[in-house]
């Protein structure tokens, strides 16, 4: 599960709202007259909506800019409050305001979702010119027994510039006014009661805090509550009677007027706390100095954190004690609005006031009392600095803080220092979210209720913290303290964050246990999409840092295993949420004992397994090669078949099948082959037979034969390597999975033929559905010869299971395996089937090769076997079917063990001999599907990433071999392309082979035979095979000379490589036309590259010469003739042929190996350019014979030179030369060859009559 921003709330009409507290960006109607809600009634037009229409125009030249910048950004400019219950939101603007209530609507599809609507809208000012600067919105707890801890009703509080605090009910009627500082309020907090976490926190009491720019006042929660509940009361009564009065009881508060500090934007009330005796001696001496006396016990503070400028935070603590209680002095004032209030709810006015009330109000303000004098102890001192938010977290124990400078800081409110820093994040919103630890996913036991704790210890709890930067429109989860960030979400530059910090008001330590309450956190409102959103962060984020990954893998587990164990009501829910699990498991081991877990869970479904599966299948198939286990996509992989296996043969099992006629006792006579008396005899005999065996068994009244249930299923079979397997069990665990396979085959109530073939497909080898169909049959014998028709059916499926097309040669194939026969052998053998005469040797059978084989190869009396075999199923046995048998069990075993490259060889040497290129291209073209296009694609990849022959490791862990093992795969694999391609050519010239069989096997109606299914396969589309032997004729000469700085995927372009490792038979787009410069570059260089690793390998004298005796390559794969093989991928890669050959002509020189130049001169077209190269490898020659050898005759002879053939000398550079001990004659003979290349108007023409002069001069000394 990873972190997430989910849609909770729409709103119904949020452009009303925009109008209404906007009147300038109203969108006019051709009426024109305002939309408004039809549901309201016609008094709200002329209160508040009426006010639409009071605007004054707007000059368009001026103000078009403005208008249509604010109606994208209008929610900015607002006062916005939600209650964290998610039932009510208020939306205020200067004196207007609009209270929107949660309501069940279907949308535009038909499906019901919740909507904000707009409640009540109007105007909050009472005085003149005040407007709303801060509000919230508060649920109080009900009271009643039936309903403890939860919500009754929600109040509005509103703070305004004349310094007002008013509240408000739902429908917008004024319960209380309370002015208690003259100065505009700033902020208005609220702390709600949380349950301690431990039992040393100190229990915090419910406050609302209300900040002004130079003091602070808090009003005690309990007072609070009981005072609105008065005030709520009345109305409620003032609106059924019409007169009743009653005085509200006063409000308890604490002013404290902040010093020592300029200006104040934010504050942050932490609440009550105690210093620990350190703590207070450092306090006492900062205070007091070195005489400062301390109480024995530590006084209890409130805290109070503000944001502002100089300091830009500052660290308030006041004692408790040290100031009483004000009490507000409401009286007259009031009683006053009360009255007002509740006449005007009782009839119909919505609580407004007339301006006679209002003028008499305020002449009759209360008294505002002064602040008690508290200085800042301490703050962070940054004089360019300047606050502007604060956030506590719910824990208390850390603060972000934002500032103009675009910062966010987090501060540790204990110490009173900042410990993080963000930059970029200007105008920034924050908030916070608590994770608390699943307790079921630590004990699975019943826990105690409380949300913070058990009986085993305390529950964990994360703190993230929530940045939205509108200038970058991103919302961003962070986990505290120091931790990386674990969500990032592009929601647009036009939302606002919601974070209330509080919940309801009016639970205790009782009550706040009794109902948890549906509360958001936070919540982001986006204007633009008309949403509200909610962010959620899973408990094992907090510990997704690097070092705690496998910690957060088993904490997933564990969550898995309490999950699997608790009663889900909904399964697509449960499967829905283990596939997150297991989907943020990141270790491969543990995600396989993830899944294991889930496949041997008893509680879900066969569908939520298959689901659950196939899931992480895909999801590992759809990750990148390197990033994949290996050993977990296998584990998948197999799980998935089993899973696949079980809910065929169920199909099968469930089907409504009977047989089309009834079977009679002669029928079974027939099938027997007895006549009537045999078969009566043969009756009585089982009749006696089934008394004296009579035993007793227990039976269960549950027990059902041919079911299983699918985890049992599972723990029974084990699937490797596209083969099922039965593991070690009980016997009756056997007789179990037989009966699941095979019981209602044998009461003819499913197909036969359907479930073997099914079963056989899936990988069940003939021997062990044999094995399990007589384990059955012996288990439950006297059911079976109760029907005549069980017996029928199982007579037809051993004879199924026992006969099927292409056995024969499948079998005598593994027995070739094991002898490792090569192809001549069993040609040899094919061959002498039908002759009468063995020592009487015939045309096309070469005895004397056949005894050379049985020395060599130590046959004894195989050659004898294999003819009579051949003779006894000549259509089995047929050469070409033997060979593809053959074939395909070579490149099986190899599969197995990719390391034994030699049996690969001898797969591609068996389907070379394959005679009817039909045959022959289905079984390359069906290898190449099953075994090779995976591992090929990988050893692509890994070279291109690695950009040279990669490292025996590297081999091993992307490709599954050694790098001599990829070497020896790879010239294979171009064999077997190139053997594809010359089949393709071939079919065409012959027709396809009619399949004939023994008439034993007639009647057998089984799987399709190997030779039959390659018949089956699809013509090749020979540009694309061949587009894929250039690349492995590429990927071999890498491997094969180890060569550096080759990406094999970068000689190709965007074409070609999409081409790649496609269905053969499909039609691709390769590139044709002329090919970019740079392509052809690069491949110029490649090939010559290529050229000169073959020829040093081949012709180096640098090795001993000894060491040349042994074989240069492998001595179980034949090795290319490189230069002929890069001059045709010259050919496919538009690189000119003649330069290749130049360049092997040059290399042979080079490497002194002269008499295969001159013939390979022969090849070149170009022998005048041929002819100015060699002059160089003459030059070079020459000069290490005059320069490096140091002799007094070398240097009378360079003396003797011409002076423009010494300065020509001299230029030449011998240390290119990889064979400098080439006799002074054979040079000699080379200049006479160029000679005879140049023409004599060629400009080099004298220098090489000036070298035959040198060369003879030096061969005279000699």
């Amino acid at each position: 599960m990873a972190c997430s921003l989910v849609q909770f709330c729409y709103f119904q009409d949020l452009p009303a709202a925009r109008d209404f507290l906007f009147p300038h960006l109203r969108e006019e109607t051709p009426s024109g007259a305002a939309r408004r809600d039809p549901s309201k009634s016609a008094d709200w037009e002329d209160d508040g909506w009426g006010a639409w229409e009071e605007t004054e125009p707007q000059e368009p030249e001026e103000e078009g800019t403005t208008c249509k910048t604010q109606k994208t950004s209008w929610l900015q400019d607002c006062v916005l409050s939600l209650s964290p219950t998610n039932d009510l939101m208020v939306i205020a603007r200067e004196q207007k305001a609009v209270f929107l209530v949660p309501k069940w609507k279907h949308n535009d599809k038909g499906k019901e979702e919740m909507q904000f609507a707009v409640g009540w809208s109007g105007s909050l000012n009472v005085e003149e010119g005040e407007c709303v600067t801060s509000a919230l919105c508060i649920p109080l707890a009900s009271q009643k027994r039936s309903s403890t801890g939860r919500p009754d009703w929600t109040c509005i509080v509103v703070g305004f510039t004349s310094g007002y605090v008013r509240f408000y009910t739902e429908n917008g009627v004024l319960l209380l006014a309370q002015l208690l500082n003259e100065d505009p309020v700033l902020q208005l907090k609220c702390r709600t009661y949380e349950i301690p976490r431990h039992p040393g926190v100190t229990e915090q009491n419910e406050e609302l805090s209300i900040l002004y720019p130079a003091a602070i006042v808090t009003i005690d929660g309990f007072s609070l509550f009981q005072s609105l509940r008065a005030c709520r009361n009345q109305v409620a009564k003032a609106a059924a009677l019409g007169n009743e009065n009653i005085q509200p009881p006063p409000l308890a508060y604490k002013k404290w007027g902040l010093q020592d500090i300029d200006t104040i934007i934010d504050h942050a009330s932490i609440g009550i706390m105690t210093l620990s005796p350190f703590d207070q001696m450092k306090t006492a001496s900062n205070i007091g100095g070195f005489n400062a006396t301390i109480k024995n016990s530590p006084p209890a503070m409130s805290q109070y954190i503000t944001v502002g400028s100089n300091p830009f935070t500052g660290f308030f603590y006041a004692l408790e004690g040290s100031a009483q209680p004000l009490l507000s002095h409401v009286a007259l004032a009031v009683a006053s609005k009360l009255t007002s209030a509740l006449f005007n709810a009782a009839s119909g006015w919505l609580g407004w006031k007339s301006k006679h009330e209002e003028e008499a109000v305020q002449k009759q303000k209360p008294k505002v009392e002064p602040a008690t004098p508290l200085a800042v102890r301490f703050g962070l001192p940054d004089s360019r600095r300047h606050g502007e938010s604060i956030c506590l977290s719910p824990c208390n124990t850390l603060a972000a803080a934002t500032d103009d400078f675009g910062r966010v800081i987090l501060l540790d409110v204990a110490r009173g220092i900042a410990i993080r820093m963000w930059k970029g994040y200007r105008d920034a919103q924050i908030g916070w979210l608590q994770i608390v630890e699943d307790l079921h996913e630590r004990v699975p036991e019943k826990v105690d209720s409380s949300p913070f704790g058990n009986t085993q210890g305390p529950s964990r709890v994360a703190q993230f913290l929530v940045i939205y930067a509108p200038r970058r429109g991103v919302l961003e989860v962070w986990s505290t303290q120091q931790g990386p960030r674990v969500g990032a979400f592009n929601v647009g530059k036009h939302c606002r964050l919601l974070y209330p910090g509080y919940k309801i008001m009016g639970l205790n330590n009782v009550t706040s246990q009794s109902w948890q309450p549906q509360t958001y956190q936070i919540c982001l409102v986006d204007q633009v999409s008309g949403s509200m959103k909610t962010v959620t962060a899973p408990f094992h984020l907090a510990l997704s840092d690097k070092k705690s990954e496998r910690a957060k893998d088993m904490h997933l587990v564990k969550k898995l295993a309490a999950l699997l164990k608790s009663k889900s009501p909904s399964l697509d829910l449960m499967e829905m949420e283990i596939k997150e699990l297991i989907l943020d498991i990141k270790y491969p081991a543990t995600k396989k004992q993830a899944l294991e877990s889930i496949l041997a869970s008893e509680r879900l479904s066969f569908s939520c397994l298959r689901n659950i599966t196939q899931t992480l299948m895909d999801t590992l198939q759809n990750q990148e090669l390197e990033s994949v286990d290996e050993g977990l996509l296998h584990f998948c992989a197999s799980k998935l078949k089993l899973l696949h296996l079980y809910e065929s043969v169920s199909k099968l099992n469930s089907l409504d099948f009977h047989s089309d006629t009834p079977f009679s006792d002669n029928d079974l006579a027939v099938l027997l082959r007895l006549d009537e008396k045999e078969l009566l005899k043969l009756q009585s005999l089982l009749e006696r037979y089934k008394q004296e065996s009579t035993r007793t068994a227990v039976r269960f009244s549950d027990d059902k034969d041919g079911v299983l249930p699918v985890k049992t299923f599972l723990e029974y079979l084990d699937c490797e390597k596209d083969v099922i397997n039965v593991k070690k069990i009980s016997e009756e665990a056997y007789v179990a999975l037989g009966a699941l396979f095979f019981w209602k085959c044998l009461h003819g109530e499913s197909s036969t033929e359907d479930m073997c073939r099914t079963l056989e497909s899936a990988g069940l080898s003939p021997q062990l559905l044999l094995s399990l169909l007589l384990s059955v049959w012996l288990s439950k014998e006297k059911d079976i010869l109760d029907k005549p028709q069980s017996v029928c059916c199982l007579h037809t499926m051993l004879s199924l299971l026992s006969k099927m097309k292409g056995g024969i040669a499948d079998s005598v194939a593994k027995w070739v395996f094991k002898q490792d026969f090569s192809p001549e052998v069993l040609k040899l053998a094919n061959k002498e089937r039908g002759v009468e005469n063995p020592d009487e040797p015939k045309e096309g059978i070469n005895r004397g090769f056949l005894e050379e084989l049985e020395v060599d190869m130590d046959l004894g009396a195989t050659p004898d076997v294999l003819p009579l075999a051949c003779q006894q199923f000549p259509c089995s046995l047929e050469l070409d079917v033997l060979l593809a048998h053959c074939c395909w069990e070579y490149v099986v075993q190899w599969n197995k063990d990719p390391e034994e490259a030699r049996f690969f060889v001898r797969s591609i040497e068996h389907l070379k001999h394959i005679l009817n290129a039909h045959v022959q291209n289905g079984v390359a073209l069906m290898m190449w599907n099953t075994f090779l296009v995976k591992r090929f694609s990988a050893a692509t990849y890994l070279m291109d990433k690695v950009g040279k022959s990669p490292k025996d490791r590297l081999c091993r862990r992307d490709v599954g071999m050694s790098d001599t093992a990829v070497t020896s795969f790879l010239g294979s694999c171009l064999d077997l392309l190139q053997t594809l391609m010359e089949a393709d050519v071939s079919r065409d010239e012959m027709q396809a082979p009619v399949l004939d069989t023994e008439d034993a096997w007639l009647s057998v109606e089984g799987p399709i035979s190997l030779v039959e299914l390659a018949l089956e396969q699809k013509h090749i589309h020979y540009p694309l095979v061949e587009h894929h032997s250039v690349l492995c004729s590429i990927l071999y000469a890498v491997m094969r000379f180890a060569l550096k700085a080759v990406k094999p995927l970068s000689l190709f372009d965007s074409k070609g490589k999409n081409a790649f490792f496609k269905d053969l038979t499909s039609i691709q787009l390769l590139p044709s036309g002329e090919m970019d410069p740079n392509f052809i570059s690069v491949r110029q260089q490649f090939l010559l590259k290529v050229v000169t690793a073959a020829v040093q390998a081949q012709h180096s004298v640098a090795e001993d010469r000894d060491a040349s005796e042994e074989a240069v390559t492998t001595p179980f794969w034949k090795d290319q003739d490189w230069p002929v093989l890069a001059v045709d991928l010259a050919h496919h890669l538009q690189v000119s042929e003649d330069t290749v050959r130049r360049h092997y002509v040059g290399e042979l020189y080079n490497y002194g190996v002269d008499h295969l130049g001159e013939e390979a001169i022969l090849q070149v077209q170009d022998k005048e350019v041929l002819a100015s190269q060699l002059l160089m490898l003459i030059g070079q020659r020459l000069a290490y014979a005059l320069f490096h050898t140091q002799t007094r005759e070398g240097m009378e002879l360079l003396a003797r030179l011409p002076p423009t053939l010494c300065t020509w000398l001299k230029a030449m550079d011998p240390h290119g030369l990889q064979n400098t001990a080439v006799p002074i004659a054979t040079t000699a003979k080379l200049v006479n060859k160029v000679i005879e290349l140049l023409p004599e108007n060629h400009g080099q023409y004298s220098l090489a009559l000036h070298l035959i002069e040198a060369v003879e001069a030096v061969s005279i000394p000699s």
